[in-house]
């Protein structure tokens, strides 16, 4: 099997870590990279973290309950600090941005990408939250969508967004246009759940995973 866990101290043998911040359902995610053939270690321990060869950054629920988990676990810094590539999947993407006025609270996130996360402007007959399956536009030429076009579909569930910025990779139009995929430096964040989303979010999961 390709499961692995920190009390097998085999953070070298993995492809990539995904945190455990405790407030996030990462079987899919663990399940869907082991699909594609890869040993992934779930951790929160920061010496795993730092050590290894690719982090993915998910999360569910608020941001202002996501942050106090990451402070309580003592991972701002270790995040923060990382220089491998790292994937922030949903409100994970939105946790590396430099606030988020979900609830309307203004709660200070990682700060790594700098934009910020605001409700969805939607229509009246615009639902939310935002969920179901849709496309992107805008796509930049990144080494994340290689072989992703306009034509594939991603799905999504949020209430919440980025703005369009110029650290967008990606947009999607849902009432408003706003960023589907976000990065800067070594840090990568998409909005929407590649480990939901077929064939196009393996495609996606998998150009991660081959980022030098």
């Amino acid at each position: 099997m390709n499961e692995l866990s920190s009390t097998d101290n085999t953070v070298e043998q993995a492809d990539a870590l995904i945190i455990d911040t405790g407030c996030a359902n990462i079987s899919s995610l663990k399940f869907a990279l082991e699909r594609l053939g890869y040993k992934i270690l779930v951790s929160k321990e920061s010496a795993d973290i730092r050590n290894a060869k690719k982090v993915f950054l998910p999360g569910v629920g608020s941001a202002e309950y996501a942050m106090a988990g990451i402070t309580e676990r003592n991972l701002f810094d270790v995040i923060t600090e990382l220089k491998q590539p790292v994937l922030g999947i949903c409100l994970g993407m939105q946790l590396m941005t430099k606030h988020s006025l979900e609830n309307n609270i203004d709660t200070p996130c990682l700060a790594v990408i700098d934009t910020q996360i605001d409700k969805i402007n939607a229509a009246e007959h615009i639902r939310l939250p935002h969920m179901g399956w849709n496309t992107l536009t805008n796509i930049k030429v990144s080494p994340l969508f290689d072989g992703i076009s306009e034509q594939d579909y991603f799905y999504f569930v949020h209430t919440y967004c980025a703005p369009v910025s110029s650290h967008a990779l990606a947009l999607c139009d849902y009432g408003q246009n706003f960023s589907a995929s976000l990065q800067q430096e070594n840090y990568y964040g998409v909005q929407f759940h590649p480990e939901r989303s077929g064939k196009s979010g393996a495609k996606l999961l998998k150009n991660f995973m081959e980022l030098c």
